[in-house]
């Protein structure tokens, strides 16, 4: 399992190194149940919805019952999603963490956001070719390859294109979730506001997370 994720995603990190996160987090999981989150506050988005508008919230709260049915099993699920995101907070530090499943959403396919902590973040990235040319998000899911960037100054010095929320953060990791048959179903995020923070233990907690995250989400 660790080592086909590894393959798929194009990281070269220790397997073990990975399964010991994923024994850590297994734990976290079983002594820890957080309240699944069913609405939350966004930012307003820019002229044509391609940027968020950092600092100036929407009044009314984003509710994700309106994408997800609030069942039993999704109680469970999305609780256990945040747990996931609340040991990546407790394990690496990391300023900013979110997890998003592949779902139809105002009629076209989104990555919609489950489970999160940290700033107020936009709630749905289409899937299209246009929007990919600056989200990470994006580039992850359709290439099903991992994207870390330790430097975005750098990288956007260099002429990489880079979709900005929060201009704090200095570096970013993309993963896909990966299904037992290599199908992308989604992504998660990790931000920080230090450069270069995205070693292999954190690295490794974060695969550890898409490993455990896969299956957990909703229906």
């Amino acid at each position: 399992m660790i080592s086909a994720y590894l393959s798929h995603s194009n990281l070269s990190i220790s397997e073990s190194t990975v399964a010991g996160q994923l024994a850590e987090l297994d734990a976290y999981i079983e002594s820890y149940t957080p309240d699944a989150i069913w609405s939350y506050q966004i930012p307003e988005l820019g002229e044509g919805g391609s940027c968020s508008l950092f600092g100036h919230l929407q009044e009314a709260p984003f509710l994700l019952a309106q994408y997800v049915s609030q069942n039993s099993d999704s109680e469970h699920n999305l609780s256990r999603l945040q747990a996931i995101a609340e040991y990546v907070k407790t394990a690496t530090g990391v300023d900013w963490f979110g997890i998003y499943q592949a779902r139809e959403a105002d009629g076209l396919q989104q990555l919609l956001k489950l489970a999160y902590y940290g700033a107020p973040s936009r709630p749905l990235f289409p899937i299209t070719d246009a929007f990919a040319a600056t989200s990470n998000n994006i580039q992850t899911f359709l290439s099903e390859k991992a994207r870390v960037i330790n430097n975005i100054p750098d990288y956007v010095a260099n002429g990489g294109e880079y979709y900005t929320c929060d201009p704090k953060v200095q570096a970013e990791v993309c993963l896909p979730l990966l299904d037992a048959q290599g199908r992308c179903l989604g992504i998660i995020d990790a931000e920080a506001f230090e450069k270069e923070c995205f070693d292999e233990y954190k690295l490794a907690v974060l695969v550890a997370a898409c490993l455990r995250a896969i299956e957990y989400l909703p229906r």
